[in-house]
């Protein structure tokens, strides 16, 4: 691979999140292929669909010798979409960096009898005009959204929810929230409450998420009045648990969301995974893909508890 598609990042919490999502493309193409014309995937932030990941070196004992730094090559999300069985009819990768983009466009030359689109540009106006047809009801996608930040907007969500057709696997950022939702909401100014209401589709979180703290003395010596507090009563499970809740307003099903990482703290990521369609039959089966999903992943990645 050339050295201008290198696309480093991620840890022990890229692979477990990648897992998770390959596990449930192979259960979806596989149960959807049987009874649905079309079988779409989209990932809206694709990146170059591989990532180089630096393996640290480790020191030798009395049993092992030692193992130098190495560089290894490893499948991303739009890679491994490619790769499932039975195939997906449509990919569609996105993603605002040209780069990136460069990079989708030769993996796609790759693959030249397979049906798949590169788009360059923002993912919240591509998505909204990419799922904005008439062809639903006979066809279905999941959607991969694995933002850089905060870019995901609660619109967005919203006319994903709307075609009634489209799973979603949302890695939700959460320690972004957190560190944009200060303790006191007073400290929050106009462009992070903007931001966190464009990400939670409501102003209401102020007053779901924060509440009077008591009121400290006057200061006499100044003879100042007490200021009124508010207080975020939300720790990051509470964050959590809140986000769940929004997406539940508009998708017919959210399952729980897995934590990453999902032992060490802080935990800085929560991966939700949002169905569409409201049918008992979609949302039984993602139901039954999640806890088989479960089931399988090795205890350490598990929730430890809130």
């Amino acid at each position: 691979m050339s050295d201008t598609f290198e696309h480093e990042f991620g840890g022990q919490h890229t692979d477990i999140k990648l897992e998770i999502v390959e596990k449930y493309l192979k259960r979806y193409s596989a149960a959807l292929h049987t009874w649905c014309d079309q079988v779409w995937y989209i990932d809206a932030f694709a990146g170059t669909g591989r990532r180089t990941v630096r393996v640290k070196a480790r020191e030798g004992d009395l049993f092992e010798e030692p193992v130098p730094e190495q560089v290894e090559h490893r499948r991303g999300s739009a890679k491994i979409a490619i790769d499932i069985e039975p195939p997906f009819d449509r990919l569609v990768f996105m993603d605002v960096k040209p780069k990136h983009v460069a990079a989708l466009e030769a993996l796609k030359a790759e693959h030249p009898s397979r049906d798949i689109d590169v788009l360059e540009g923002d993912a919240n106006k591509l998505i909204k005009s990419e799922i904005a047809w008439e062809g639903w009801r006979k066809t279905r996608a999941v959607m991969f959204l694995d933002p850089y930040g905060m870019e995901v907007e609660w619109d967005t969500l919203r006319r994903i929810a709307e075609t009634k057709a489209i799973d979603v696997w949302y890695l939700f950022p959460l320690s972004g929230l957190y560190r944009q939702a200060a303790r006191d909401l007073a400290k929050i100014d106009g462009a992070k409450e903007r931001a966190i209401t464009r990400m939670l589709g409501t102003d209401e979180w102020k007053q779901e998420l924060y509440s009077d703290a008591p009121r400290p003395a006057a200061n006499l010596l100044f003879d100042m009045e007490p200021v009124d507090v508010r207080q975020r009563n939300a720790d990051v499970a509470g964050l959590e648990q809140y986000v769940q809740k929004r997406l539940k307003t508009i998708f017919a099903e959210v399952l729980d969301p897995f934590p990453l990482p999902a032992i060490e703290r802080p935990q800085k990521f929560s991966l939700f995974c949002a169905i569409s369609n409201p049918s008992k039959r979609a949302i039984s089966l993602a139901q039954s893909f999640g806890g088989s999903i479960v089931k399988s992943m090795p205890a350490s990645h598990h929730r430890t508890g809130r």
